[in-house]
């Protein structure tokens, strides 16, 4: 930095258009879109515990691995599935001694409010096309979004997908397909049961069995270029302080929590 961009940076935190702690006293991190509404509650305690600013960007993980490569500034990386933190640990951009599998989840069948379907038993031989009439099915790309991911291949283990296929509607992440059934453009969508939760626009009509798709796992580790208190905040997503808001929306908190 030249003398002069570092006088100007003195001046404007003299001047109070830039906090003269915010560089210290802020973390970036990259979660998963489907994490927003916990962490955020999440992020707020920490903050009131610590003074450490939270600035979350929440994206497919898909998303945000590829940002890290180009080399977003970022401090933690919490991702929807093992895949996209596998790649975020061959690129180096994040530091793997620091990874911890945090959370779990699983994957549902949601309709709109007002949807007439009923209960569903989701199992082999499972009609999810003729159960979506000619209407759309909403999930997360299949070929990049963990939701979407794991929603293929469910229905593929199930018998489902190849006639089912030709109906989806795909979006860029999971709360794009949970807004589609919410304003009832998808007649059907597969999501986290988390999401569902957090929409009254929404109902979960069925729950996709656990050994139909590989283990839903949240991965989060610190970025290869993160500040020294990003080891703070891993400590906290690891707190019975943390569990507690993790499981009121819903998630499974996967490690023993500390104090």
């Amino acid at each position: 930095m030249s003398r002069f961009a570092c006088f100007f940076v003195a001046v404007a935190m003299l001047s109070g258009f830039i906090p003269a702690a915010q560089a210290q006293d802020t973390l970036t991190v990259f979660a998963a879109a489907s994490m927003k509404n916990a962490l955020d509650d999440v992020d707020a305690a920490f903050t009131a515990k610590t003074g450490v600013r939270i600035v979350a960007s929440y994206a497919a993980s898909s998303v945000l691995a590829r940002q890290l490569e180009r080399g977003a500034p970022a401090d933690v990386f919490i991702s929807a599935d093992t895949d996209w933190m596998d790649v975020a640990t061959a690129g180096k951009t994040i530091d793997e001694a620091t990874r911890v599998n945090l959370l779990g989840n699983t994957i549902v069948l949601i309709a709109p409010k007002n949807s007439k379907i009923g209960t569903v038993a989701i199992g082999p031989g499972f009609d999810l096309a003729k159960l979506a009439g000619d209407g759309r099915i909403a999930t997360g790309d299949v070929k990049a979004v963990p939701v979407g991911k794991y929603a293929r291949a469910a229905l593929e283990k199930l018998g489902a997908w190849n006639a089912a296929a030709p109906k989806f509607a795909f979006a860029d992440n999971v709360r794009a397909a949970l807004l589609l059934v919410s304003r009832g453009e998808a007649a059907l969508g597969i999501v986290y049961s988390t999401d569902a939760k957090i929409d009254p626009g929404v109902r979960i009509v069925g729950t996709f069995p656990a050994d139909s798709h590989l283990a839903i796992v949240y991965p989060v580790a610190a970025t290869a270029t993160a500040k020294a208190k990003a080891a703070d905040y891993l400590a906290f997503l690891r707190s019975q302080a943390a569990k507690t808001i993790f499981e009121k929306y819903g998630f499974k908190f996967l490690v023993t929590p500390s104090a």
